[in-house]
């Protein structure tokens, strides 16, 4: 007997049963960006390993511990994505979309990090993510920031809170960073493993270290929005401002910071309290110097990932899955005669009502078992074809979810009757 294949750790498989909740998340997805004029963008789910160590840099976890890297057959260095901003910018630039100094885009799939596995954290994880190119100004932030709400609030998910924070440009970040290392520095014998090997590499990631001792020290830390330039201080600012213009509440987050290196000014995140340790469900901010940094022109940009996953299993916790998809019809084939009959008589409802769902049953079974499975299917009606009825030129339908007697139905009359059940238009 051969052993079963189990499936990779971390990696998990969506059921059907679970698929009605994708499905949801994604047509409102798809409905709150086409509202705000973002159109969808699809890029390679493999990428060249240089293209993410320029972007997310050296000294984080993901290129540090959490790449999946290999070399192909033709000795070329590629990595399955861990995130999709640095794929997006590279697809901008490599196609020579930003001539006109303007895109709104979005993108949904998978991602990939070989991290830890745990709830709401797999090694193939899925993400929604929208990136904006060309606008400076707060009015982006603020936008970004308003489509992630209303996205939240479409799917009717509650108890999010936003957390909002400034990181500077470049030079008031570097003037930060010095003042970091110095505090860091002088209490470095209490700083734990990993946050004493990204002291002098990437200081401001250990203000995201979940160590209970290091977070002690975190509390203490100097704080960014003490050594922001004065455009930035405006530009954040504004921002706030038009958050409260929008109703929408905020959190200033003084040691929210960004595990990739290419954020600028502003950065966010919606968090919740619903998911243990796995808070995030959604963050983002600007990254005004990436697109220069893969090669393209000097040119800002902003975008958010949100985590699919994430979503489903707060949608989940509060209730709001969406029913699974269950056929209207279940077309009952009786007899030794009814098979081909049954399939021409299915693909012609089909034809007539290219909405309807119609489940046939295949592979024989007595009268008793299909009703069961017909019952089972979900679906409201049963037509029922046997010996008898293809010799008479006739269906039976059958309520399944309401009592009452079976009616007859020509065959040829079949299409309006259903039509008028179920209230269906013709494509």
């Amino acid at each position: 007997m051969s052993k079963i294949i189990e499936p990779l750790r971390g990696v998990h498989d969506v059921l059907p049963a679970q698929v009605a909740a994708w499905q949801h998340l994604e047509r409102i997805t798809r409905e709150v960006f086409a509202g705000y004029g973002y159109e969808e963008f699809r890029v390679p789910i493999i990428e060249q390993t240089q293209l993410f160590k320029r972007s997310i840099g050296d000294f984080t976890d993901i290129v540090e511990k959490e790449m999946f890297s290999f070399v192909d057959q033709g000795e070329d260095h590629i990595t399955l994505r861990p995130e999709a901003t640095a794929g997006i910018v590279r697809a901008v630039i490599s196609n020579g979309l930003l001539r006109e100094n303007r895109l709104r885009v979005w993108c949904m799939g998978p991602m990939f990090r070989r991290e830890r596995p745990q709830a709401g954290r797999y090694r193939q994880f899925h993400q929604i993510d929208a990136e904006a190119f060309g606008f400076a100004g707060p009015d982006i932030d603020a936008e970004m920031i308003l489509l992630s709400a209303r996205l939240l609030r479409r799917l009717g998910l509650t108890h999010l809170k936003l957390l909002v924070n400034s990181l500077g440009t470049p030079e008031s970040r570097a003037v930060y960073r010095d003042r970091l290392t110095a505090y860091f520095g002088a209490h470095e014998a209490l700083l734990d493993e990993d946050s004493k090997r990204r002291l002098h590499g990437n200081p401001l990631r250990i203000l995201d270290s979940k160590n209970p001792d290091t977070q002690r020290l975190v509390a203490g830390a100097p704080l960014m929005l003490e050594s922001l330039d004065a455009e930035s201080k405006g530009h954040f600012e504004t921002l706030c401002a038009h958050l409260e213009s929008a109703g929408i509440e905020y959190h200033v987050e003084p040691h929210l910071v960004r595990g990739l290196d290419y954020y600028t000014r502003t950065v966010f995140e919606w968090t919740t309290d619903a998911l243990g340790s796995q808070s995030t469900v959604c963050a983002g901010g600007r990254y005004d110097g990436l697109v220069e940094q893969l090669g393209g022109p000097s040119m800002p940009g902003i975008g958010w990932a949100m985590g699919q996953e994430r979503i489903v299993m707060l949608l989940e916790k509060q209730g709001l899955g969406a029913a699974r998809d269950r056929p209207q019809v279940y077309l009952v084939l009786a007899g030794e005669r009814t098979e081909i009959p049954g399939l021409e008589l299915a693909e012609r409802l089909r034809d007539a009502w290219p909405a309807l769902k119609l489940q046939v049953n295949l592979g024989g079974g007595s009268f008793k078992t299909q009703f069961k499975r017909a019952d089972k299917s979900g679906a409201q009606f049963a037509i029922v074809l046997g010996d008898d009825e293809v010799a008479r030129g006739i269906v039976a339908l059958k309520d399944l979810r309401r009592d009452g007697a079976q009616e007859e139905c020509a065959i040829d009359r079949i299409n309006e009757r259903l039509g008028n059940l179920l209230g269906l238009k013709a494509g």
